[in-house]
């Protein structure tokens, strides 16, 4: 019976597997999210792209690298779904969406069951099969990439009671958002860069000219240097605000 369910946590996203329309629905209806299985298939998730890297057959294995980063798999695999996540609550939010993040979180979690269990089978069949037999391993790839595909239209749409057309809609304006978010983060992160070399050149500076002073005694100095300027902005906005509110009162006059 479809609502007689009362799986465990970590049943669910294999019922999802076998159900790719009825489930998000169940699920829905069962308000069964769990942020713990989630967090483990995000994990999983990880691991696998980690794996996948390490222990891909030598002959399919076309990412190999002398030494190892794991940078960059963070890069695309925990930040990636982060970005999605994010991306797609804050356009859901703007256009109606009844998604929360946690919801959206779970589903997207769930959907990529099907992509890790693809990528196991591939690591596992990569170190048996030759090279004229790598269709199986791409075979593989696109029937569980294809799946998780559809797990995640599914549970987009359900999440935030769209229609068909309104779900592939807001997905493409998320990856558009997802580049933005990016853009933005490798932007900020050049900022606090260039923050930090200019106070580290100042603090360089000051040691250089006064040798007898501290680092301790440096960087009190530069604190409080900062301290004194956020004061001071801080002293100009209210002002600026008291100057502006007076203005109002006048008009109100």
């Amino acid at each position: 019976m479809r609502f007689d369910l009362d799986l465990p946590a970590w049943q669910w996203p294999f019922y999802i597997m076998r159900h790719p329309f009825e489930g998000y629905e169940d699920i829905r209806w069962k308000k069964a999210y769990n942020m713990k299985v989630a967090m483990v298939i995000v994990v999983l998730f990880f691991i696998v792209s980690v794996c996948d890297q390490l222990m891909t057959g030598f002959l399919h294995n076309h990412s190999m690298v002398k030494v190892f980063n794991i940078v960059p798999i963070i890069l695309q695999s925990v930040l990636l779904f982060i970005t999605w996540v994010v991306g797609n609550w804050a356009l859901c939010t703007l256009f109606n969406g009844e998604g929360t993040m946690k919801n959206i979180c779970v589903n997207t979690a769930y959907a990529l069951v099907p992509f890790i269990i693809g990528k196991v089978v591939n690591i596992i069949l990569s170190n048996c099969l030759t090279r004229d037999e790598s269709m199986f391993l791409n075979f593989v790839s696109y029937v569980t990439i294809g799946y998780s595909a559809l797990l995640l239209i599914s549970g987009m749409k359900t999440v935030h009671q769209y229609n068909f057309w309104q779900t592939i809609l807001s997905m493409i304006f998320t990856l558009i958002a997802m580049v933005i978010i990016i853009i933005l983060a490798v932007l900020l992160v050049s900022l606090f860069q260039q923050v930090y070399l200019f106070v580290y050149s100042i603090y360089t500076e000051l040691l250089y000219r006064n040798p007898t002073l501290s680092s301790v005694a440096l960087i009190l100095i530069m604190v409080g240097i900062i301290a004194a300027v956020i004061a001071i902005v801080c002293v100009a906005y209210t002002m600026f605000e008291k100057a502006q509110l007076k203005k109002e009162q006048k008009k109100l006059r």
